[in-house]
């Protein structure tokens, strides 16, 4: 068991799913948002994404930490024939994504970062998601009744969508939810041990 009483937890997201996820493994914590332009050399390939855009957000904390903070800072991609699908600029978009992904195993690659104020620590995972062959009425529904258009590759597994249209899944579940929580925990114990 990780003793949380040596840190101030913050979580740099506010994605209710992370923050559910964090209170499922009941790691206590707080929420501060600083959002930052999610922009990267395109030259780089899934968790290398990832990792960077992770690292990104927490950088943005470490002026403001004190010895005892430890920001938590994640980012998700779905990755499908060597491109990046982040979240969806539109319903438009998002209905294209989808069509994309029909019938086909894409990755979905989440890091998260440990930010102190003189460390960061960086983990991902992979997950396969295999979508059945979605017909277009389930798909525009799907789009114009959740506006999953926060959600990289435009869909939540834990959606009903995800429900219907996930054939099969090689990894962590949690992950593709936005928090892979084992390697989250593991992470979080490593960051402790080392740094505090």
């Amino acid at each position: 068991m990780i003793d949380f009483s040596k840190v101030n937890i913050i979580l740099g997201s506010g994605s209710p799913r992370r923050k559910h996820l964090l209170e499922v493994m009941e790691i206590p914590h707080n929420i501060i948002v600083k959002p930052i332009k999610e922009s990267f050399d395109q030259t780089l390939k899934g968790a290398a994404i990832t990792d960077y855009l992770a690292q990104c957000k927490g950088s943005v904390f470490q002026k403001d930490l004190g010895p005892k903070d430890v920001v938590v800072t994640a980012d998700t991609i779905v990755w499908f024939k060597e491109r990046a699908l982040g979240k969806p600029i539109d319903q438009k978009n998002a209905i294209e994504m989808l069509k994309t992904l029909s019938g086909q195993t894409h990755q979905v690659f989440t890091s998260v970062c440990f930010t102190t104020a003189r460390h960061q620590y960086t983990i991902y995972e992979k997950t396969d998601v295999t979508f059945t062959e979605l017909s277009d009425p389930l798909i525009r529904s799907y789009v114009q009744q959740e506006q999953p258009l926060d959600k990289a590759g435009a869909y939540g597994i834990q959606d009903r969508f995800g429900a219907i249209a996930v054939s099969a899944i090689c990894g962590s579940y949690t992950n593709v939810v936005g928090l892979p929580c084992a390697q989250t925990y593991q992470g979080l114990e490593y960051v402790l041990k080392t740094y505090f």
